[in-house]
């Protein structure tokens, strides 16, 4: 079982000698991957709800606001030279979209190829509308959006033309070492969201799911899949556990459901917290799991 740690750089843990040391550990404890949340704003009152706490609130201090996925990533990659890097996730449809593809056609060539790019279509619409950016229609956003980047990554010239992004023609470099693009995971439990798996994806990355959860969820996306031509196998499964403990008998359960990777969440900002989080994962769950 391949294990994947969500984690955060915010407040006193955004420094350059923590991350280096968390990228090294993170790395030398045999951990598949290290996966960079975005929020470009908090805030101390909203109305949105999260999706997966019991309050509706996001478990992070609104003050120590992350460090912008694709720039951590950045300093990430020249500190490793195996792990694989992922946005766990973007929110492409409040992004330009040919940043976008450019911030992720160049860290996938710094770190040399181990991108990942994980995207959503976000929740909180306070955040939407700072950025003067619709709420509404997100996904269809999203849709053109990643038709603007496709181009981008995988034709000399590009060019395109959409509901939400007319793209004149252009040219845009370098392009991503993956061919033809980075692996683009898609996060969410929604049937929208496990369309756009179906549409666009070669991962669907699962939320505050347990292991008896996720059958019901790879036959809906399998469903899907069987619309677009596409099978279950072309599709890596990773799923977090969230809050609830796990164990190595939970992680045989998640294989034995479908899972590719499990991705276990550390989000302290305190890094001496951060650091016992991973070395507790590390010895309970990436050596033993590595065997599973």
């Amino acid at each position: 079982m391949k294990i994947g740690l969500q984690g955060v750089f915010a407040g006193p843990a955004a420094g350059a000698e923590h991350m280096t040391k968390t990228a090294k550990m993170v790395e030398d404890f045999g951990f598949h991957s290290l996966w960079m949340p975005e929020h470009v704003l908090l805030f101390e009152d909203y109305d949105s709800p999260y999706p997966y706490s019991a309050n509706g609130k996001v478990p992070l201090d609104p003050h120590n606001v992350p460090l912008e996925p694709f720039t951590a990533l950045s300093f990430l990659a020249g500190q490793t030279s195996r792990i694989r890097l992922g946005t766990g996730i973007t929110i492409l449809p409040q992004r330009n979209p040919v940043y976008f593809a450019k911030q992720a056609a160049d860290v996938d060539a710094i770190s040399g190829g181990r991108l990942d790019i994980g995207i959503g279509v976000g929740w909180l619409a306070e955040e939407f509308a700072a950025l003067g950016v619709p709420f509404e229609r997100r996904g269809a956003r999203a849709a053109d959006y990643l038709k603007v980047c496709h181009t981008l990554w995988c034709d000399e010239i590009s060019s395109y033309e959409g509901e939400f992004y007319t793209l004149p023609t252009c040219v845009q470099g370098p392009k991503p070492v993956q061919k033809p693009h980075p692996p683009l995971w898609f996060g969410g439990e929604s049937t929208p969201a496990l369309r756009r798996v179906a549409r666009f994806g070669q991962g669907w990355y699962g939320v505050k799911l347990l292991p008896e959860d996720v059958p019901a969820h790879l036959q809906k996306l399998s469903e899907l899949l069987d619309t677009e031509g596409r099978k279950l196998d072309e599709i890596e499964i990773a799923v977090s556990p969230y809050g609830a403990p796990c164990d190595l008998d939970m992680l045989k359960r998640y294989r034995d459901a479908g899972v590719d990777q499990v991705i276990l969440f550390a989000l302290s900002a305190e890094p001496g917290q951060l650091y016992g989080e991973i070395e507790r994962y590390a010895e309970q769950l990436v050596g033993p799991g590595a065997a599973v």
